[in-house]
């Protein structure tokens, strides 16, 4: 039980302490069974007092205080997930394309035949200028054809042109000869400042028309290129790559007589919107041209009034000029009429001013 505050001590007659050994000895007595109480695990007591006044009357008060051990939680590990894996997504087997149904045969009689032709441009402005060396492309088959080469003429020309917004004017002349078997065929365009510019074409005259042996470009020098048909193939003396010859090429200049050759041998073969593909051979390179048949024109030019069947091709590159001509029934189908245009504008035009003997 909790030790009681001692009770106030009435006052003792002389004499009381006596003996102070008895007293000493209960002390020491109360001590120890504290502190063996203590030791084996008694309860420890609170005492809380109160005022002086109440001490007599009322006993101490004891509270008993529990505490609690303390929790110590177990700290696991933490677990590293494992790296999220994208799913495997089945790869998709694309089906095959179906195969193209078989193209209708073209009959020989609708096939249309591949000449070649060149205009003539401004004398310096392209003078020595590498040309590009694509890779030709082989034209449609020929079909058997009535060819109907022009007589022999000198045809004669006002030129005229623009280069930067500044006109020019110069003269030009072009000499046709044939003899049924060969032709020789020669186009100059002179300025009494500029000089002149000259391209040449020497050949056959066979069932498929012309057949060119050799072309050539003058303008300071000549370069020249040489149709070597036993090895099919077109050398170029300005030492640009050799290109394979195709059946039905022709050259810059000797397209010009295999057009009116055609048209002469068969003026209704050719309605508007017919296209004729060819190989055509420069300088230095092949190209492939494609003309396109337009409608019969009234010309005005300075050598008269005419008539002409008028043929255009789009520019192929981006420096190559679109390209028009008109081709005379009247004159065998020789061109009447040239023009190059630019993509910037710049033009250069040929008229015809005079038909000659040659």
């Amino acid at each position: 039980m909790p030790l009681q505050p001692p009770s106030p001590t009435p006052p003792q007659p002389p004499g009381t302490h006596r003996h102070p050994l008895r007293m000493l000895t209960l002390l020491t007595a109360v001590v120890l069974l504290a502190h063996w109480a203590l030791l084996h695990g008694a309860p420890l007591a609170v005492v809380a007092f109160e005022s002086p006044d109440s001490a007599a009357t009322r006993p101490f008060i004891t509270r008993t205080i529990s505490v609690p051990a303390p929790v110590v939680e177990e700290i696991k590990p933490r677990k590293t997930p494992a790296p999220a894996t994208r799913p495997r997504v089945a790869a998709k087997v694309l089906p095959l394309p179906p195969a193209a149904p078989p193209q209708e045969a073209i009959s020989e009689s609708d096939r249309p035949v591949a000449p070649v032709y060149v205009a003539q441009a401004a004398i310096e402005t392209i003078a020595n200028e590498p040309d590009p060396v694509p890779t030709p492309k082989p034209p449609a088959a020929q079909a058997a054809r009535n060819y109907a080469f022009p007589a022999s003429a000198r045809l004669k020309y006002d030129i005229k042109g623009e280069v930067k917004g500044f006109p020019y004017f110069a003269y030009g002349e072009l000499l046709w000869r044939q003899d049924g078997k060969t032709y020789d065929a020669r186009m100059e365009i002179s300025h009494f400042l500029l000089g002149s510019r000259v391209q040449t074409s020497t050949g056959q005259l066979t069932p498929q028309g012309l057949e060119p042996i050799r072309f050539g470009d003058k303008v300071r020098s000549e370069v020249a290129a040489h149709f070597e048909r036993a090895q099919n193939k077109v050398v170029f003396s300005a030492n640009t790559p050799d290109v394979p010859l195709l059946p039905g090429a022709q050259d810059h200049l000797s397209v010009f007589m295999q057009l009116a050759s055609m048209l002469g041998g068969a003026p209704g073969s050719f309605p508007k919107d017919t296209t004729l593909p060819f190989q055509a051979i420069g300088p230095r390179s092949s190209e492939s041209w494609v003309f396109l048949v337009g409608a019969l024109e009234n010309l005005s030019l300075p050598g008269g009034e005419i008539k002409a069947l008028k043929l255009s091709r789009p520019a192929t590159g981006e420096f190559d000029p679109r390209l028009e001509v008109w081709l005379a029934p009247d004159v065998g189908y020789l061109p009447v009429r040239i023009r190059l245009t630019q993509g910037n504008g710049d033009f250069v035009e040929q008229q015809w001013s005079a038909t000659q003997k040659p």
